[in-house]
């Protein structure tokens, strides 16, 4: 596979510890420049990791013409102009979650890249856990028989202080919402991907403990398009931490107590069954992989920037429901109440 040169945009948390490793990595794979204003922190990163040229603007990282593809590590609020201008280029996108700051940003951005011929990516890694496609392999095959409810429940305590570095999370005009927006997205997704589509969205999005723009607590109850429910819940307001995906079906459940550990229980009747299934190691490499793959393979990545879309649907959906106080239909082409 021809190796692939990445542009990395943005070099905080996640890009150092799991992003840069997973390029450094992977065979055929490459960190060709990376961008941020912080010159401190852009050379701390690059002497870290092998990588060619340093920029301090990402118009200049997406103009650089050795460049194939970019990773966006970057706030929320500025996903939209950096795919717009990587698609311009004709580069590749592979975008931090959530998508982006509401739908129809989405839009503009599948719209550009779908217009330039390149592909457009969002990282919702959690879709390549083994645990995860196991029970996604358990629900199609119908071993325990027919899904009714799933709950994703994800939580921590965490007060945000202003000068936090990652404090943008919680401003909406960078973040775009609280913790549901943040984490919870990643509920959702796995959600759409077990159970299907959402047809419907009920939700409370509230400020219980803290003082700020943006709710600290979201609790969405979600219909399927195949009529079983799910509950997704996002939390900075309980400790400790908690990471729990529950599916429970006509004849059994499936449960992961912690997301991250993959050790998954299937109870079949009486029996009960423990498999261990853990994530990689480094949980963004499979889906770097996969990305480069759908590259060199002239196909689409299996988290594509529609599948992005509809978790932003539904997240625009729970903060409108919670707003209003209605139950939100999902149709084909936008929102519509109850």
């Amino acid at each position: 596979m021809k190796t692939i040169h990445w542009g990395l945009i943005g070099c905080g948390d996640i890009a150092v510890k799991r992003v840069a490793p997973a390029m450094r990595d992977l065979e055929s794979h490459s960190i060709r420049a990376i961008a941020r204003r912080d010159t401190g922190r852009l050379e701390e990163f690059a002497a870290r990791f092998p990588v060619e040229r340093l920029y301090q603007k990402a118009e200049e990282l997406i103009a650089d013409p050795e460049v194939d593809a970019v990773y966006l590590a970057t706030p929320v609020n500025l996903h939209l102009e950096h795919t717009l201008l990587a698609a311009q280029a004709g580069k590749h996108v592979l975008c931090e979650k959530p998508m982006a700051l509401d739908t129809a940003q989405c839009d503009k951005m599948n719209e550009a890249c779908e217009k330039a011929g390149v592909l457009l990516g969002v990282a919702y890694y959690r879709r390549f856990y083994p645990a995860v496609l196991k029970i996604k392999e358990i629900l199609t095959e119908g071993e325990i028989g027919r899904p009714v409810l799933a709950r994703a429940l994800a939580a921590e305590f965490w007060k945000f202080p202003d000068d936090h570095p990652l404090a943008w999370r919680i401003r909406p005009e960078e973040g775009g919402g609280g913790p549901l927006m943040d984490f919870g997205s990643h509920r959702i997704d796995i959600l759409l991907d077990t159970l299907g589509p959402v047809r419907e969205v009920s939700a409370f999005t509230d400020r219980l403990l803290f003082e700020r723009q943006v709710e600290d607590s979201a609790s969405l109850l979600l219909r399927h398009s195949s009529g079983a429910h799910s509950l997704a819940g996002a939390y900075h307001t309980i400790g400790p931490l908690c990471d729990e995906l529950e599916v429970f079906c006509s004849a059994g459940s499936l449960t992961l107590k912690s997301l991250n550990s993959g050790s998954l229980t299937i109870t079949r009747g009486n029996e009960r069954e423990i498999l261990e299934l853990p994530p990689h190691s480094n949980l963004h490499l499979p889906l770097l992989e996969d990305f480069g793959r759908a590259i060199a393979g002239r196909r689409q990545p299996r988290v594509t920037g529609r599948i992005g879309r509809e978790t932003s649907r539904i997240m625009e959906a729970a903060y409108r429901s919670s707003r209003e106080g209605m139950v939100c239909k999902i149709e084909s082409n936008g929102l519509t109440e109850d």
